[in-house]
């Protein structure tokens, strides 16, 4: 008598512990479904103008309490981001103004800001007619547009810091505290600089604040710079960071100065490490 190793019988059950067929393969099971999401998930990304027409078409009483409680939530978020972008542009100064505008701007910290920081200030020395000058301004019109808590401020080179040579230009001094965090100079002499570099130095000095919780759009506002990523990474802080932290370590930074060293001379009289 033939028999079929398949079928699921005592018969073939005691052939099987004796080792005279195979054992039976198992059928995998069948993937779940996936889950619904979470209530938390599906209102992240809505603006309190929408969270309140929903709030108008639900009528549930207690979906209803937690759809207000989250668009006052949201609009409290939104006033504090508010009140906190004090900048949002980059503002031209004189060297007369550097002292007050730059070292004693960065010590002003927010007035919700219980540990102090100050204020993250980014001083750029350009000089017109220069293209890597003129390419790297429109990265900082571009950033100071995005970090609004941070002030950028601007000054012809050799108005800041006498008898500059042209090979510095671009230059940027970086400020929080009163202290410099770093001096970038000659900035994309040795090769086109990126927006996102620029912005990964700054995150990484410190000197940008990124918004608790973005705006609706903003993902898609980081193209002010007409400039696509080449491995075609997310608009999202996170990845940008990284992707650009990765281009900065494969290149030598010989143009990027680490925090200035303490020093009794004083930075008004712009005696910089050059």
């Amino acid at each position: 008598m033939a028999v079929n190793p398949n079928e699921d019988t005592e018969f073939n059950d005691a052939l099987r512990k004796y080792g005279i067929i195979p054992p039976r393969e198992t059928t995998p099971p069948t993937p779940s479904p996936p889950g619904s999401p979470q209530l938390h998930e599906t209102l992240s990304d809505l603006t309190p103008d929408e969270l309140r027409e929903l709030g108008e078409e639900v009528t549930d009483d207690d979906l209803q309490r937690t759809l207000d409680t989250l668009r006052r939530q949201r609009l409290a978020q939104e006033r504090k981001e508010a009140k906190r972008a004090r900048f949002g542009s980059v503002y031209p100064i004189s060297r007369e103004d550097y002292t007050r505008e730059v070292t004693e701007g960065s010590k002003i910290s927010e007035e919700d800001d219980e540990d102090d920081k100050g204020t993250g200030v980014v001083c750029f020395l350009y000089k017109d007619g220069i293209p890597r000058s003129d390419r790297t301004f429109a990265h900082v019109r571009t950033l100071a547009e995005r970090y609004p808590r941070t002030k950028f401020v601007s000054i012809v080179g050799n108005k800041c810091i006498a008898d500059l040579p042209d090979t510095r230009i671009p230059m940027f001094i970086i400020y929080r505290k009163g202290e410099i965090r770093n001096q970038l100079i000659s900035w994309g002499s040795d090769r086109e600089r990126r927006l996102e570099e620029l912005e990964a130095i700054l995150f990484l000095c410190g000197v940008v604040d990124p918004p608790e919780h973005p705006p609706q759009g903003a993902r898609g506002s980081h193209d002010n710079d007409n400039e696509s990523s080449d491995d075609g990474e997310d608009d999202d802080l996170s990845s940008r960071m990284r992707s650009a932290a990765t281009r900065l370590n494969a290149h030598s930074a010989k143009n990027v100065r680490g925090p200035a060293r303490n020093r009794d001379d004083s930075d008004s009289d712009f005696e910089f490490d050059m």
